[in-house]
């Protein structure tokens, strides 16, 4: 039997236990956290076979995970560097940044462990243990970072006892994984939390303030909410990229602040469709065609019964709905609600019997 040490029982690494916990192959799962209260709730809810002190365990682990800040991540690194660790123990982390991880790994080096850099593309605004899901990353993409073959190996290891999470796995060389999530992931969240932060200073005068605040804004900030002492390690772990990057946009605010200025309507046009024509793009080439997954967007009331509603009738229809979620919703004003199945069938007959109540907005 597999013994897995998770250090770290946040949203990441409680997820993953509740996953590997759902695995028909037995798994002994250690946990190990700071917060006394996080391993209380894993033990209280099953999630966890034994608890360590701190890394007291790790020598009786064959899969040590790291699931903690990045920062928290590298200080570990070296002191399990300094732990008895089982021949061929492999150590693996979820960090958001991976150049100065795979870096701090080299403590290992004289270590019978073998690193590999880990990162899935999964995550929530909400934290801590009780916001862990099993299908926290099923479908998502999950980046390792192997750099020999004995580290392609345990990459491969990885991957068989993680398959449970229906994660896509990855492999990307550290620096092209940090300035990609640096795009993607780590600037959007500078620039949520600048439009949070704004819109709170500019509207604490006014009686209305943040309470007009609309799906739009709204969803484009719900990531403003995530833990902030992730993200204070992150940027600082991907400063340069992330650096560079705001350089870049500073640069594409100043284009768009001097066409409004000089009343360009043909440059205001051309910014605007070029987003536009980007972002249909990007839904085009949605992975979850790819995953074989069918989505169906419904216009609904935002009123109270209306997802019961939704959900009896299908369950009435025995489809198999994947997941569910809605997409711009504001206090009296219609939302969006997309819902994804596992066969083109089931979103046909989901279609067919949700229309004559709901307007089908579109179908992907």
């Amino acid at each position: 039997m597999t013994t897995v040490l998770l250090h770290g029982f946040g949203l990441l690494g409680s997820s993953l236990a509740r996953a590997l916990k759902q695995d028909p192959t037995p798994v002994t799962i250690i946990g190990s956290d700071q917060n006394p209260a996080q391993l209380e709730y894993a033990q209280a809810h099953q999630l966890v076979d034994k608890v360590s002190q701190g890394l007291d365990l790790v020598p009786q682990a064959d899969v040590i995970i790291l699931a903690t800040p990045v920062d928290q991540i590298k200080q570990t690194l070296t002191e399990l560097a300094h732990r008895s660790l089982k021949p061929g123990t492999i150590i693996t982390d979820v960090g958001s940044t991976k150049q100065s991880i795979v870096t701090a790994s080299q403590a290992l080096a004289t270590t019978p462990a073998v690193f590999v850099g880990g990162h899935p593309m999964a995550g929530s605004h909400k934290t801590g243990v009780r916001a862990g899901r099993a299908d926290l990353f099923e479908n998502a993409f999950y980046f390792q970072t192997p750099q020999t073959n004995a580290e392609r190996n345990a990459a491969q290891q990885l991957q068989r006892l993680l398959a449970v999470t229906r994660a896509k796995f990855v492999t990307i060389t550290p620096a092209r994984h940090d300035f990609l999530v640096g795009q993607v992931s780590h600037l959007p969240h500078v620039l949520a939390a600048g439009l949070v932060n704004q819109a709170q200073q500019t509207l604490q005068s006014d009686p209305l303030g943040l309470r007009v605040a609309a799906g739009g804004f709204k969803s484009m900030t719900r990531i403003a909410a995530a833990d902030p002492t992730m993200w204070q390690s992150i940027l600082l772990n991907n400063g340069p990229v992330v650096s560079a990057q705001i350089a870049t946009y500073m640069e594409t605010l100043q284009r768009i602040k001097t066409a409004i200025d000089d009343q360009d309507g043909n440059a205001l046009l051309a910014y605007f469709q070029r987003a536009q024509q980007t972002r249909q793009q990007l839904e085009q080439h949605d992975d979850n065609r790819g995953a074989g997954f069918y989505d169906l967007f419904l216009d609904i009331p935002d009123q109270p019964g209306t997802l019961a509603h939704i959900t009896t009738l299908l369950a009435e229809q025995h489809l198999n709905l994947v997941n569910l979620q809605i997409l711009e919703v504001r206090e009296e004003v219609n939302g969006i609600l997309q819902l994804t199945f596992s066969t083109a069938q089931d979103a046909q007959t989901a279609a067919t019997w949700l229309a004559p109540d709901y307007h089908i907005v579109r179908r992907k």
